[in-house]
């Protein structure tokens, strides 16, 4: 059953991300989907792609993402 939870917290996280107006939100929202994929590897067992997904998807991307989007819109706010 917390399987089917995490895969409707994935669809919804996916199609949240999409429609935010905000890029820094949909940023915010795009780790929290990796993070809950990253828990449905680990419940099928594969604790090695958890853990990669984990670390590059709910960490290492976003903060990239934001790191560019930050310096590609920091002259246009002034």
């Amino acid at each position: 059953m917390f399987d089917y939870i995490l895969l409707f917290v994935v669809a919804l996280s996916a199609v949240m991300a999409v429609i935010q107006e905000n890029l820094y939100k949909s940023i915010i929202i795009l780790g929290f989907e990796s993070f809950s994929l990253a828990a449905i590897y680990h419940f099928l067992l594969a604790t090695d792609v958890a853990a990669t997904q984990a670390i590059l998807g709910a960490a290492l991307i976003p903060g990239l993402f934001i790191v560019a989007l930050y310096k590609t819109t920091k002259g246009r706010d002034e």
